[in-house]
């Protein structure tokens, strides 16, 4: 008779833990994520900030200095990738463009101090200064306007505009032979011809670039000379006519050699400047400042045009007010990004908290698994200790108590990352202890009681054997 084989003990239920593993792969996700948004809102950000915006620019002649500045303007802004654009509206004459400029069809335009002023303009920036140079024939000396009064004027200037300064100036405008006493030269007469005409004197107004390069005082001098005066009340000149500025002929700003003036001369001038609409917004005319004023160079004309931009007047009792934004930059107040974009970041914030909300609810659940209270796992605890009467061997044993610390690094872990909640701890500790301390005292039982061995197994091996 055959001896039976022994029927093994049942098979230990196992129960496996959902929620202990690595969540790598959902942490990629989440980034991968995380990094799309940013970029979507990095750009979103950067064309709201650089979206361009396009200013029309009124100019006179189509080739006059207004325009090539503006056109040089235009060449710069787009060199600097600055978001501002131009576009460029040629006039006939410069009293058209601020015709224009005044309709509100313009945002920037150039005007000389002694034009009419559009109410809406505010200075951005100096280009220009015009000077009045009072010449008489050698050794005939002006000493006061009063003396000037009575001589017959020549005006050399660009147009008429000059001739009526001058008799503004001398308070000539309502006298019957005003027009004889001032007037205007014929194109290309020199000093010498006007005084050999019977002119007592010659006014020229030039911008300051020009009479600096204009080589023809330098032969006059030599060919036997003029006198350039000063004007003695330029400053109450200048006080009584706000278009007016006081200005310095430098000493051999005419003639190096030899120099003309031999010191320094006060005369009077205009100022040519660049001006916006007082409704441009004080961020794009602080943009416009800082590109003009930090490319002074690439703005300067070849016939020297605004080869010396200086910054406008910020006082507000200035003849052109300042534009806010141009004050900005040139009293260094320029805003921080915070400062500036305070408000819209608050709005944006709220926006993102929002966002950032609705996407963690969407990360949840597409790449994290719910975390699992601590108590719920007590119940795996207690299957380990309900499959110990099941084990019959040290080793056994051992499986089992392998088996409850891999649960309780699980946990350990779960706590750490998220995966598993706090809720039912102290449950999950009491079963914990309850199991190991009973595995401790069934190792104690099997080493006391070893269990016996088998004889049917012993002598089916022995026979198999022989």
């Amino acid at each position: 008779m055959s001896a039976e084989a022994p029927t093994p003990p049942p098979e230990m239920p196992r129960r496996r833990l959902r929620v202990v593993k690595s969540n790598r792969t959902q942490i990629l996700l989440f980034s991968i994520l995380t990094l799309i948004l940013t970029a979507a809102a990095v750009w979103g950000g950067r064309t709201w900030l650089r979206n361009s915006e396009t200013l029309v620019f009124a100019v006179g002649e189509a080739n006059g200095p207004e325009a090539r500045f503006a056109a040089r303007l235009a060449t710069v802004l787009k060199n600097n990738s600055s978001r501002l654009r131009l576009k460029i509206v040629p006039n006939g004459d410069n009293a058209k463009a601020l015709s224009q400029f005044d309709r509100k069809e313009a945002n920037l335009a150039i005007l000389r101090t002694d034009a009419r002023i559009p109410p809406r303009a505010r200075a951005v920036a100096i280009l220009e200064h015009d000077l009045l140079l009072l010449i008489s024939p050698t050794g005939k000396k002006i000493k006061t306007i009063a003396e000037l009064k009575k001589k017959k004027i020549a005006v050399i200037a660009d147009g008429e505009s000059g001739g009526a300064l001058m008799r503004n100036i001398l308070e000539l405008s309502d006298t019957p032979d005003a027009g004889a006493r001032v007037q205007m030269a014929p194109p290309g007469a020199t000093f010498d011809q006007l005084f050999a005409a019977g002119f007592g004197a010659v006014v020229k107004i030039a911008h300051a670039s020009q009479i600096v390069k204009d080589k023809s005082y330098e032969q006059y001098t030599r060919r036997g000379g003029f006198t350039l005066n000063a004007i003695d009340s330029a400053k109450a000149i200048a006080r009584k006519y706000p278009a007016i500025s006081e200005e310095t002929v430098a000493t051999g700003m005419l003639s190096a050699s030899p120099a003309v003036p031999a010191e320094d001369v006060d005369t009077i001038g205009l100022e040519w400047l660049l001006v916006a609409q007082s409704k441009l917004s004080t961020t794009t005319v602080s943009d416009l400042a800082r590109i003009i004023y930090e490319n002074k160079a690439e703005l300067s004309l070849t016939d020297g045009f605004a080869s010396k931009i200086e910054p406008a007047a910020t006082d507000k009792d200035a003849f052109i007010v300042a534009h806010p934004g141009a004050a900005e930059y040139i009293n260094d107040e320029i805003k921080s990004f915070i400062e500036r974009y305070s408000d819209l970041m608050y709005v944006a914030l709220a926006a993102l908290s929002i966002i950032g909300t609705i996407f963690a609810a969407i990360y949840t659940k597409v790449t994290r698994i719910a975390p699992e209270k601590a108590s719920q796992l007590a119940t795996a605890i207690l299957d380990i200790g309900e499959r110990m009467e099941y084990a019959t061997s040290l080793d056994a044993l051992d499986e089992l108590q392998d088996e409850l610390e891999m649960i309780l690094r699980g946990v350990v872990i779960g706590l750490r990352d998220g995966t598993i909640s706090s809720d039912g701890l102290d449950t999950f500790k009491l079963g914990y202890e309850f199991v190991r301390d009973e595995i401790g005292l069934r190792r104690e039982h099997l080493k006391r009681h070893p269990p016996p061995q088998d004889d049917k197994v012993v002598a089916v091996k022995t026979a198999q054997s022989a």
